[in-house]
């Protein structure tokens, strides 16, 4: 891009998500987001985190950066910070934050005392249960659990995830080189999981990819379940 496309001083910043979410929960190669902290700092490019959907616990980590010892010039967080009250923020060095002239930043999200108040409870309940291990040692378990449902189906082309974002791909079987996206098939796998009382949804370019995103307080037990239920619905969806 740099070569082709803009030079590196015109770039203000690179935002990424540290495990693509809507995209379809693609982890990336380990090497992947510390070669990017290279670059960005190399060209003096802020490197912006959206740990919107990665962030407070929901990899395993507190930050899903951590996995990777990356660490940004800014994170940006929200929905799993409060327990769905609506509240976000970012978190950034003093000496960034005071280049904006007053007034010039806001958000719909931020300042709110009850959102803020329900934020600081939050955090406690995950710190004294510690969810943040059990999204870890429950993200191992589903993963493993949708792996070995997996087995032996050529309409499933990947399962992937990390902590508690797991994610099934469909392909169609038998066509092109074998990655072909099948979102006709996530559909009936979604309606199939919601005749069984599993709410998933869809995901990828194409929505190809159902997802799961369960709670950070789910038990070994509720892992056990959904991984028998998906086995029902691969089964009855032919896959």
């Amino acid at each position: 891009l740099f070569a082709q496309m803009v030079p590196p001083e015109k770039v203000a910043a690179i935002i990424v998500e540290p495990v693509i979410g809507e995209g379809g929960y693609l982890v990336p190669a380990p090497r992947f987001l510390p070669r990017l902290r290279e670059i960005t700092r190399r060209h003096g490019i802020l490197l912006i985190a959206d740990e919107i959907q990665t962030g407070v616990g929901r990899t395993g980590r507190f930050w899903a950066c951590e996995h990777w010892d990356v660490t940004p010039d800014i994170l940006v967080f929200a929905k799993g910070i409060a327990s769905g009250l609506p509240l976000s923020g970012l978190i950034t060095r003093r000496e960034l934050l005071e280049t904006l002239p007053p007034g010039s930043h806001g958000g719909t999200y931020g300042g709110n005392v009850i959102a803020c108040a329900a934020a600081l409870a939050t955090l406690d309940v995950i710190e004294d249960e510690r969810l943040v291990d059990n999204a870890r040692v429950r993200g191992d378990e589903l993963l493993r659990g949708l792996r070995v449902a997996a087995t032996g189906r050529p309409s499933i082309g990947d399962v992937r995830g990390l902590g508690l974002m797991a994610a099934i791909e469909f392909v169609r079987p038998g066509i092109g080189d074998g990655r072909v996206p099948d979102p006709d098939a996530a559909k009936r796998f979604l309606a199939e999981l919601l005749q069984r009382k599993i709410v998933a949804l869809t995901a990828g370019s194409w929505g190809q990819v159902v997802r799961f995103i369960p709670p950070l307080v789910i038990t070994e037990d509720e892992i056990q379940l959904a991984s028998g239920t998906v086995v029902e619905s691969f089964d009855a969806i032919g896959a």
